[in-house]
């Protein structure tokens, strides 16, 4: 299959490379920066292109995997092409490639990605969706190549997944931030810390979230919640979340 990669961030590093590693041919990559297309283009033996007017015409599938608010716009650039259009947001609607290229589809791979973290494509979940049957087969096969792990689910499925993503991955990791700041603080560095995200990740690859709850809200220790909360009167913002999440952690318990 001819593919030609619109964009060159993280998601497109990542699906380029297990694309590239299963054997398929992707012609061309195109960034509005030509450096950036370059750096990738070269990983995978492809043009780079900055221009959208030089995209190849006669490709099997293109993959757009931009920011959501550029989608609508390359899009456009890609009316008169015959093979399949798909993009790889989690919140955008089919609609906005059905409404301006012939045949249109989603390939949205759940995962957060850098570029200089190797990462096994296989046991990333892959949520599907196309305008037709023909072009859905055509992407499930594509999937079942890179995933063993793939979902054919429609858009407002896979906006619930993608507010769920944020909730689990986003939001912890703001979380990380915050305590990392606050160890620094202290004198005490992040690498003590480790080992318990490490352990409560862990924890929940087996069970529930809800079932393997701990800490002082859990134990309504209002004691030790009273003592975290004047540790924080510096910090209001902290002390609001800090606030926040023990009382959403309390209502789950009732």
């Amino acid at each position: 299959m001819k593919i030609v990669l619109l964009g060159s961030g993280n998601v497109a590093t990542h699906l380029a490379k297990a694309l590239k590693a299963k054997g398929e041919d992707i012609v061309q990559v195109y960034s509005p920066n030509l450096n950036n297309a370059k750096l990738l283009a070269d990983l995978i033996a492809a043009e780079a292109v900055d221009d959208l007017d030089d995209l190849k015409q006669n490709a099997d599938l293109y993959i757009i995997s931009v920011k959501d608010d550029a989608i609508e716009t390359v899009a456009q650039s890609l009316k008169e092409v015959t093979g399949l259009v798909v993009h790889t947001s989690g919140t955008t609607d089919i609609n906005t490639l059905s409404s301006a290229v012939k045949k249109a589809g989603v390939f949205y791979p759940l995962q957060t990605f850098s570029k200089t973290k190797d990462i096994s494509f296989e046991n990333i979940p892959l949520c599907i969706e196309a305008s037709d049957g023909d072009q859905l087969a055509i992407l499930s096969a594509l999937a079942a190549k890179i995933s063993r792990q793939v979902y054919e689910l429609d858009g407002e499925k896979r906006k619930v997944l993608h507010l769920a993503a944020v909730f689990a991955c986003n939001f912890p990791n703001h979380l990380y931030a915050l305590a990392n700041k606050i160890l620094n603080q202290n004198g005490l560095d992040f690498e003590i810390i480790r080992p318990l995200i490490a352990e409560t990740a862990d924890k929940v690859m087996d069970n529930l979230p809800e079932n393997v709850q701990t800490g002082p809200a859990v134990r309504a220790d209002e004691s030790t919640l009273n003592k975290h909360l004047s540790m924080l009167t510096t910090m209001p913002e902290l002390q609001n979340i800090y606030q926040t999440l023990s009382n959403s952690i309390k209502l789950t318990l009732k």
